[in-house]
Order: structure tokens, then sequence, then C-alpha cells
């Protein structure tokens, strides 16, 4: 089984769009035909559901190509704060960042009327639920039918993709939570699933485990740009901090911890069939919200220069990937 990972990044999300383009072109296939799986969170879960979303013929309807082109022309006006805006949300420390609506719209354009059953290949993005105060999981496999708890039907599980995709990227202090509903009209409030599951490789390992023996798994996990020592937290201002200093740091200490565990944890589980892509940000802003005209050239820049970096991994993995087809049917 072939599964492919995608960490959150906000608009850093470029950086594993910039892989996943090479991988398509050296193999000249999409990769919802080169994976049976495909776990995503944050930007990650964006993704995944754009590079799954069936088009009108049946074939994907995005490549990896064309979600680049996606962050670019849509980055800007989804992390825009009007003068009004930014006095509403006491600029961001009393009300989320960002409005959602250009997020949404700009989802709702380029999925469509795209369901989660409809995935080219397994979906598999993550969540937080508020309500119950639990890890939330969307998964194709389940909004198909298969593998429902007892008692369970399909419909519970199936939502529309561009409301997955929005409920995964609906980071706290940059978009309010949403609330989606299920076809079978349940309704959840949920917001983005980097809060336990920033890398999601270690989730997706964990739903596919059941399935099969560990020799028969390539597990691919692409990581948004690593901030580097360089923008480290000053100790000195850090002993200072209260609630409101931690507020937006906290965040992107945690999303780094969790990320980095995760990698150490399935690099000790799997001694081959593992493959992490991730370096510092050499260009770019570690921002997650830094769509600049400049910024998002210095992330295209960060990543071809991890493709070209680990273009011999790359080339293997195209082999692979070619030489061992998909195994699951969607």
């Amino acid at each position: 089984m072939n599964i492919l990972s995608i960490d959150g990044g906000g608009i850093r999300g470029i950086i594993p769009a910039v892989v996943l383009a090479a991988i398509e072109e050296r193999t000249g296939r999409r990769i919802a035909d080169l994976f049976d799986v495909i776990a995503g969170t944050s930007t990650g879960g964006i993704l995944a559901c754009s590079l799954a979303a069936p088009g009108e013929d049946g074939r994907p309807r995005l490549s990896a190509a064309d979600v680049i082109d996606l962050y670019v022309e849509d980055g800007p006006k989804i992390f825009d704060r009007s003068l009004l805006r930014r006095i509403a949300s006491g600029d961001g420390w009393i009300d989320e960042r960002y409005d959602n609506d250009a997020l949404r719209e700009s989802l709702d354009d380029h999925l469509g009327d795209a369901r989660l059953k409809d995935a080219l290949c397994e979906v598999f993005v993550t969540a937080y639920e508020l309500r119950l105060r639990d890890a939330f999981f969307f998964r194709s496999r389940r909004a198909r039918g298969v593998d429902l708890p007892a008692g369970a039907e399909a419909g519970e599980y199936d939502f529309a993709m561009a409301a997955v995709a929005l409920a995964t990227s609906s980071a706290p202090t940059y978009f309010e939570p949403v609330e989606v509903e299920s076809a079978a009209g349940e309704r959840f409030a949920l917001i983005d699933g980097g809060v336990f599951a920033t890398n999601p490789a270690m989730c997706a390992y964990a739903e596919w485990r059941g399935r099969g023996p560990a020799a028969d798994l390539t597990l691919v996990s692409l990581g948004t740009g690593k901030q580097s020592v360089e923008h480290g937290i000053d100790f000195d201002v850090a002993r200072g901090w209260g609630v409101i200093g931690w507020a937006r740091p906290l965040i992107d200490v945690m999303f780094d911890g969790v990320a980095d565990t995760v990698d150490y944890e399935l690099a000790q589980l799997l001694e081959a069939g593992y493959l992490r892509l991730q370096s510092p940000l050499r260009h770019a802003r570690e921002a997650l919200d830094d769509a600049s005209e400049q910024n998002l050239a210095d992330l295209r820049r960060d990543g071809e220069e991890l493709v070209a970096e680990h273009s011999a991994a790359i080339d293997e993995l195209c082999e692979q990937l070619l030489s061992r087809p998909r195994t699951a049917t969607p």
C-alpha cells in the first residue's frame, strides 16, 4: 500500500505541492493514481481533497501544479485583513485574524460538488470536534460504506469535500470554527486537526496497520518547511510571557513539536518504506499566513530546492510507485 501524508502549515502548503508536482512530472501520473491513501491536516487536508477530487471526466480535477496556482492566486485573498477587520479583531487578539469567506469561496470553486465518497483514492483528513472534545477523522473509506461501525450508515461519514477542506484548515486564532453537516444530516463543530496531528502520518499509519504487513507499505510524509534556528524563541523573553504572550507562539511550538515527534516515531517503527521530505525554510518566512508576492515566490523556491536536494530519493520513490501500483480501490 502506498500512503502519502501531508503536514499542516497554511500558505506553506506550496512546498509539498511543489514536491508533488515534481513527482507527477517524473512519473507522468497523477498523485491519486500513485497512492492508495492521501492523508492530510490543515493545508495538507486541502491538498488531499484537491488531488483526489474527481472532475467531470472522472479523472482528478486538479494536478499538483494546479494546486500551486491555487495557493498563488487565492492565497493573497484568503490571508487578507482589511483595516476594519484589524480593528474588529483587535489585530487578532480578541477574534480570529481572518474571515473565512475567501477560503470558503476558493474551496467551493476548486472542489465543486465533489463529496468524500467520490474520492479517486482513499482520503484521510484530520479535524477536532469542539462539542465532543475529541479527534475527528474524515474517511472516504467509511463515506463509501466500508468498515463501518456496527449500526452506522455510510451517510453519517460522507461530507462535501469543500467542507472537509474548510474544517481541517480552520486553525484557531486564524479562522473561526466551522460547523459541517454529513449526508445524514448530523452536524459537527470543527477546528484544524493540527491541534493534535500537524503531521498526520502516524494517524494514517495506525489506520492502515491492521490491513497488511509492514513489508508492503510505502509511506511518504511531506513537511511544509521547518522554522530555522535563527527564528527560535528567546529564553529571556519567553520567561516573561503569560497567556497573551504565549497565545500565538504556542501554536507554532505545538505544530513543530508534533510534526518532529511523529517523524521520529515512524523512523523507528519503519526501517524501510518510509520517506520524510522536510527542510528548513531558507528563503520564505515561517509565518503560516504570509501570502505576499515575495513570500509566495520564496516558498516555491524552498520547495524547488527541497526537490533538488532529494532528487535521487524522489527518483527512487517514483520508480517504486510505478513498479508497485495502487492496491486499494476507492
